[in-house]
This record gives C-alpha cells, structure tokens and sequence, in this order.
C-alpha cells in the first residue's frame, strides 16, 4: 500500500461530513536558548557528581567558537548544541556526553581543533566529539557513497563508546524537528529517508521507544504529508466523538485490578501517525480496521505481579486471538520487557494493554541510557557488549565497500524478529524471513560456511526453509563445506550475505587468477618470450594496477588484454593494425546489433555474425529459454553466459564487452547440459531415485559429482542434459517433489 492509499484509507473511513480541520496556528514564538546556569542544574538533579566546571567551561567554548554563524531558521547556531545538549539531559547521561554534546560541532564548524579540545577538555571528550564529528568533508564519489562511509565511521565510533551514538542521535532528533527551516526540498527529503532508514532503526536497537517514534514522525511529515495529514484528521474526529474516553477505561481497568488485590499504575496514549499508518499498509487495512491505535500501560512492582495483571485482564475481557506477546520470558535484542495483549476492553473497544514493571519501563523509555554507569561510580562504555554492535562490525569486516555495508545494514536493521534456540536451549533473535543459513551465521561465521544442511524441531528442511517462533535449530556442518551462490538469493541478514559475498570474491579472484596466468604464460609461449613476475612489476604503473596478482586478476576477468601487457613489457611487439587478430576490434557494431542479426543457417544463436566462434559458458551453463549475454574476450571465442550469471556480475565486466543475444527459435536446438545441485538424505535407493525422476521427465544425466558428504546427507551436483528451460524447470519441481531429496537449486556461476 502506498502512502496515497493510506491516505484514501483514512478518508475513506472518515465520517460522511467530516469536521473541517482547524486553520493553522500561528508559528509559535521560538523558545530562549538554555542558559549556563540551567544547563547545569538540570545535570546536577539527576547527578549530583556531574563535572561542574567540565559543563561551564564547554557551554562558553562552544558560544564562543561558533560566535555569529546561524542556522536555517535564522538562529544563532550555538542554539542547536545547547538544544542537543539539553536532549541528553532527558536521557540522564554523564557530564562527558554533556559536553560532548555543546561541542560536537565546533571540529567541522570552526577553528577548533581535536588537539585543542583534548587539551582544555580531556582525552574522553575529545574522543567522543571526534566520533561525533561529522565527515563531509571526505572526498567521496557519490552521496550514496558518502551515507554509506559516514555510517561507517559512526559505527566504528559507538562500536568503541555507545555514548558515540546516543549524542549522534540527539543532534538528528533536532535538526528533524527543525527540518522545514530549510529550503531545498530535495535535501529535506535526503535527510528525512536517511532519518527514517538508519537513525530511527538505531534508536529502536538500543531500545529509546521514544526518540524512535520521534524520528519517524518527523521523518513521515516530510516523506508524507498528505497521509499524515489524513491520519491526524481521524484523530481528532475521534477525539472529539469521546472527549474523555482514556480517563474512562484507565478508571475501569484500575478499578478491575483494585477489585483483585493488584495496585497498579496506568495511563493511556494514541500511538505516534507513522505507527497507524505504518500497520495500515502492513495488513492493508482501513483506519476503522485498527484494533489498537490506543495502547495502555499497566505498571506494577514485580514480574509475578505483571503476570497476575495478565490473567486478570483476560479474565474479565476478551482477547483477540493470535496478539498476545511475552517479551519478559523472551526479551526483545535492545532488552525491551514487558506483556503485550490485545484485548475488547471496557466500553467494547479494541485496546493495547502493555504490563511490565517500573523498572521495565525505564528500560523501555530510555533504552541503553538506564543502565548508564555513573549510577555504579564505573563508565562501562564499550559499544562492543551488545551483540547487535558485534555482528555489524562483522558485516564491516566482510563487507566489499561502503554501499555493500550499508545494504546489508538496512537488512539487518530493519526487520521483524522471530525467536529460535540452538540445540542446547541457547536463544537466537533473527529477521523475520530468515532461514537455517541466517541462523548458522548468528550462531558463528564457521559454522556458516561449513553449513550442509539443517534439522528443525528434529525434521531435516531445505535451507530455505524460513523459521518460525519457537524452532529448535540444529546446523549440520562439514569440514569440506562452503557457502552455495544461491544462498545469497534467500538469506535475510546482512551478517549472512556480507560472509556470503566475502568467499564467493575469493574463491571467484582465485579463479581468474590461476586464468590470467595461464593465458599470459601461453601467449607469452607464442610469442616466444619469458616472462617473470619481477618484470611485471615494471607494467604496473602504466597499465593502472597495485600488484601483480592484480594484474593477473584483470588478465584473468577479461577487464586487460594479454596482448595489451605483452605490448608494454616489449614495446617491439606492436603492429601497425594494433588489433589484428582481436575480436575487440568489433566490439561497437557487435554489441547491439540493429537490427537484429539474422543466424548464421543451423546456428543456436540469434545476435552472433556468420563466423564469430562462440562456446558455453561452464559457471552457469545456460539453456534454450534463458535471457542470454555474450561476453567478448580478446583472441577467444565469445562466451555465452545467462544473463543473471553471478560470476559475470561479480566480475563487472565492462559494458561494451556484452553482446545482446537470443535463441534462434527456428531451429531445432541441441541439447546442452545445466548444473544442478541436489542435497539427498543419506539412505539406500536415494541415487536411483534421483536417476528415476530425471529420467522420467525426459532429462539425461551426463555427469554426477559427490561434492559434500556427512553421515546424515550428501550434495551431488548434476549435470543434466535438456533441451529447454521449461523441461529443467520440470527436472527441478520433480526432484524437489522426491522424498529423499532437501534441497534443489541450479547453479548460477
């Protein structure tokens, strides 16, 4: 559903006569900045200890250092870390955050420099305003590129200290909430997607409900007025149909638990626009459909009393099937505790009830920010405790670039959680979505790549099997065993695809390094030349690569002729027609040929002139039906690969090296062999049966290779002879159908 439907939604389930929505108010008078004296006192309510002196003399730093710069708004500019700082204040953090807080900005903004804020105020605080700091000024190549590098370093910073982050956050909380003071659409729009795709998923995993809200709100009126509009517009006809209807059912379901000897405190709230609207488009629903746009908070004194408020509230209303939720028994990831239930509550109205204790709701409230050490007299800091922070690390490690980091990020902060245990009891939170390969990687990165299969509930699955509440996963590994291309089509995790991505770079370099040697050796053979690795060295320069192994890569990828390397080493070697022999020399006509070339008579092949000498490709073997490419490589035949091929889209071949083919639907087509990888229980008659499906549905088996082996299964991989892709289409839904067979997938390169 989209924004505009969402909005259509709600009108739709809007009265017939709507009440007109009020004028705008006028814009309210800007609030004075915080003053020193203020700043101060409102640390020292809630710690007594704070560094006084620490907080006086950064307040006049940071008012001195950015003197007269102004914002958007026409403010001074020391109002945002002075508004930034007071924040913090709300989330009770130490005098260091504080002050890192006033001064975050004065790095990038003003003459300051990082030696000097160590000098006048410590090597903790200069730390931290260095993590904060923001990095526009990296030479980078794209936007993308420069969120991608920027979060990065953000992580890297928290990953060190969590404060990192929690003042981070702070100053995207009030730039968003002074987001329309600036006047390029375009740049509103860039900071409220980032807001919503990476700041507000931040603040949820280190469970700050509040901020989170905030900043998808803020985010929302920018992305989507109009829906938003829509949402507050049912809001206050629904207000103004019962004006005191939450001091109604607060007063009954207190007076419900008062009658069973549980004192309890409550009190009711509308959930944020953004979460109505957000549930709207996930269940495609109208507004009047919501069964929860109110939530109510029961707080009691301990766990067995949460649960006692819980059998209480069932036993005087009804429940609505399927949305009741026990975060205390199974904590969310960011520590978030409490009961969730929908009930029909008082007055028949479809209500949220969330019971948890007092401390439970701090935890909920303030996230990371309760715990915070200054209460201990201890600065337990270290961003790295908290598994979440870990495992994008690991995505940071393994990741090719920054963009690759960032996608595999998103996917791992963005989704719905399911809850599985090892089968030792050991709890693992994942993705909704996620699978037994998703699983092995949160277990261990080795367990991941030696993964041959997986048991849920006792029962082997295929490894695309999505997991479910409560499975009990148990990986099978093996020590020859190494990450499938086609896991990277259904894994949910970023972890995942990063170690996935990482080995099939290396095992895909290794392979066009072992290839550009051996081409350079043969046509170094014809050319009657010795070549040694020394004097390669010499060619690096001019031909635009770091090391000779890199060269061979290049070599071996078809991104650097051989003859283009032979020509720089002996420079004698060069002709006058420059490309004789190489069919480059008719890369441009060949690409997209216009029109289409006719084949040549009993060519397979529709795009390729008369004469051009082509072969399949053995990395993903493609047959009649498949979209087809055609890769040109100096002095060789063309090689015809699928068009999906994952070797040819790792290796970034150059575009004007693909040819735009197809088959010639004409002709009687040969048949040709595609690879498919087959995981089997280990059990008699299983290869028979295997040979019995393939060759009931016409296919040939031409090959059969024992690739992994464990006492419980094997993986075969198949070459099987067929003469279109709807017949191996066929092939793979029969073998899938067969009892002893877990998994089928065809091999993509």
């Amino acid at each position: 559903m989209t924004p505009g439907e969402a909005a259509e939604l709600v009108t739709e389930a809007a009265a017939p006569a709507p009440v007109p929505a009020p004028p705008a108010p006028p814009p309210k008078p800007r609030r004075p900045v915080m003053r020193q004296y203020e700043l101060v006192e409102r640390v020292k309510s809630y710690d007594p200890d704070a560094d006084e002196d620490l907080l006086n003399r950064a307040y006049v730093f940071a008012m001195k250092a950015h003197g007269s710069q102004l914002r958007a708004s026409g403010d001074p500019y020391f109002h945002h870390p002075v508004e930034v700082a007071g924040i913090l204040t709300g989330f009770r953090l130490d005098s260091a955050s504080i002050a890192t807080a006033l001064l975050h900005d004065t790095v990038e903004d003003t003459g300051a420099t990082l030696e000097e804020i160590e000098r006048l105020f410590g090597r903790t605080v200069a730390r931290l305003v260095d993590g904060v700091t923001k990095l526009n000024r990296l030479e980078l190549q794209s936007a993308q590129t420069a969120q991608a590098e920027n979060f990065r370093k953000l992580l890297l910073a928290m990953s060190e200290d969590i404060r990192v982050l929690l003042v981070k956050l702070a100053d995207r909380l009030h730039n968003m909430r002074t987001l329309h003071f600036i006047k390029n659409p375009e740049k509103r729009r860039r900071i409220a997607v980032e807001t919503m795709e990476i700041y507000a998923p931040l603040a949820e995993r280190i469970g700050m409900e509040g901020l989170k809200a905030e900043l998808q709100d803020l985010a929302f009126a920018e992305l989507w007025p109009d829906a938003r509009e829509s949402i507050l517009h049912r809001l206050r006809h629904l207000r103004q149909g019962d004006v005191d209807l939450v001091d109604r059912v607060v007063a009954e379901l207190k007076h419900v638990l008062q009658v069973a000897g549980i004192e309890a405190e409550i009190y009711g709230r509308e959930k944020t626009p953004y979460s109505i609207w957000q549930k709207m488009e996930r269940k495609n629903i109208s507004f009047e459909q919501l069964s929860d746009i109110m939530a109510f908070r029961v707080l009691v004194d301990s766990v067995p009393a949460c649960y006692a408020a819980l059998g209480v509230i069932h036993g005087a209303y009804h429940m609505l099937p399927g949305r009741f939720k026990d975060f205390i028994s199974t904590p969310k990831p960011n520590g978030y505790r409490s009961l969730h239930t929908t009930i029909i509550g008082p007055e028949r109205r479809k209500i949220e009830v969330q019971i948890r204790t007092r401390d439970m709701h701090e935890v909920a409230e303030l996230g990371v920010a309760a715990h915070w050490a200054y209460k201990q007299d201890s600065r337990i800091t270290d961003g790295k405790q908290y598994r979440w922070i870990r495992e994008l690390l690991d995505i940071l490690e393994h990741a090719a670039d920054p963009e690759d980091f960032l996608e595999n990020t998103k996917l791992d902060l963005f989704q719905d959680q399911v809850f599985c245990f090892t089968p030792k009891g050991d709890l693992i939170a994942l993705p909704r979505g996620a699978t037994p390969v998703d699983f092995a990687y949160a277990v261990h990165s080795q367990v991941g790549d030696r993964c041959v299969g997986a048991k849920i509930d006792g029962r082997m699955v295929q490894l695309r099997t999505q997991l479910q509440n409560g499975d009990q996963v148990e990986i099978i590994t093996s020590k020859n065993g190494s990450p499938s291309p086609e896991w990277e089509r259904f894994v949910v995790t970023g972890r995942a695809r990063a170690r996935i991505r990482r080995y099939l770079r290396t095992q895909q370099r290794d392979e066009h390094l072992a290839h550009g040697r051996e081409a350079l050796a043969k046509a170094a053979r014809q050319e009657q030349l010795s070549i040694a690795e020394k004097q390669l060295e010499k060619v690096l320069e001019p031909l635009h690569q770091k090391t000779v192994e890199d060269l061979l890569v290049a070599i071996g990828e078809g991104t650097l002729s051989v003859r283009t390397v032979l020509e720089t080493l002996h420079p004698e070697l060069k002709r006058q027609d420059g490309r004789k022999g190489e069919i480059g020399a008719r890369v441009i006509p060949l690409r997209r040929p216009s029109p289409p070339a006719l084949p040549a008579a009993g060519s397979p092949i529709v795009g390729l002139p008369t004469g051009v000498a082509f072969h399949y490709a053995g990395c993903c073997r493609p047959v009649p039906g498949d979209a087809i490419v055609g890769l040109i490589r100096t002095g060789r035949p063309v090689s015809i690969h699928r068009a999906e091929c994952t070797v040819l889209s790792r290796s970034r071949t150059p575009e004007h090296r693909l040819l735009e083919l197809g088959w010639n639907e004409r002709e009687t087509l040969p048949k040709v062999s595609a690879r498919l990888s087959v995981t089997t229980l280990n059990r008699p008659g299983s290869l028979g049966s295997i040979s019995t499906v393939v060759g009931k549905q016409g296919g040939n088996i031409v090959d059969l290779k024992i690739g992994r082996r464990t006492p419980e299964i094997y993986e075969l991989l198949l070459d099987v002879e067929v003469d279109s892709l709807d017949q191996l289409m066929r092939v793979q839904a029969a073998l899938r159908a067969t009892a002893c067979v877990t998994s089928v997938e065809r091999n993509l390169g």
